[in-house]
């Protein structure tokens, strides 16, 4: 190729070295299977916050929690949901004990299981886009290293080293560090967009727990 035509980033891509390719290659597989990440989880973490706000709307009506309970049967029940079901079920498999104690024990146990799992899915996926917005501006640097290298070598064959000449290699290398970057950015973006709707979301989920662990134990008393 000539160095005094112009080059497209299509040029530069297709132009690059086995090295810088292969780092090519890789960032933007990273960068795919990130960019499906942060859909996915921006998918599930709406669906979980619609899902609470109309969840402790219907909990909060007044109505009886027996029936609550039974409607959750018709679906799979997710987020705070799951961890009403697991508090509810096992409390009414306890309720028949003598000692109260017990009865709450339990009920609470089952629903701090339950929160973790719930937890667990929040935060699924978050530390991949981590590492990928960690790595990937190193690894594009790395392959920007390797392709000017490589240029600055292949000097050693020209009679006359000029600008023109180095040029292009230069910029086939420069690539990697634009697309390292590229795949950066919005993986650290989604990253910290997403952890702190996760841990908005566990602070309710928790909120929640606690005072569905109040109104049981006002219950078993109560009774």
């Amino acid at each position: 190729m000539n160095p005094t035509e112009t080059l497209s980033i299509f040029d530069l891509i297709a132009d690059a070295g086995p090295v810088v390719m292969l780092v090519m290659l890789a960032l933007l597989s990273a960068s795919v299977v990130s960019w499906f990440m942060i859909v996915q989880r921006f998918i599930f973490h709406s669906r979980a916050a619609r899902n609470f706000n109309r969840f402790e709307r219907a909990f909060w009506s007044g109505g009886d929690l027996a029936q609550l309970y039974r409607q959750g049967n018709s679906h799979n029940a997710e987020g705070i949901e799951a961890v009403f079901r697991a508090g509810f079920k096992e409390f009414s498999r306890l309720s028949q004990q003598k000692n109260n104690a017990a009865v709450m024990e339990g009920a609470q146990r089952a629903m701090r299981v339950a929160l973790m799992r719930e937890q667990e899915k929040l935060e699924a996926h978050l530390p991949f886009l981590a590492s990928v917005a960690s790595v990937s501006p190193y690894v594009g640097l790395f392959g920007t290293v390797w392709g000017i290298l490589n240029s600055f070598r292949g000097l050693a064959n020209q009679h006359q080293a000029t600008l023109a000449t180095v040029a292009p290699g230069i910029s086939e290398a420069l690539v990697a560090t634009a697309m390292g970057l590229f795949a950066a950015i919005p993986a650290v973006l989604a990253y910290n967009r997403f952890v702190a709707k996760a841990e908005t979301l566990t602070a309710k989920y928790q909120t929640f727990t606690e005072e569905f662990s109040s109104i049981l134990h006002r219950q078993i008393h109560a009774e």
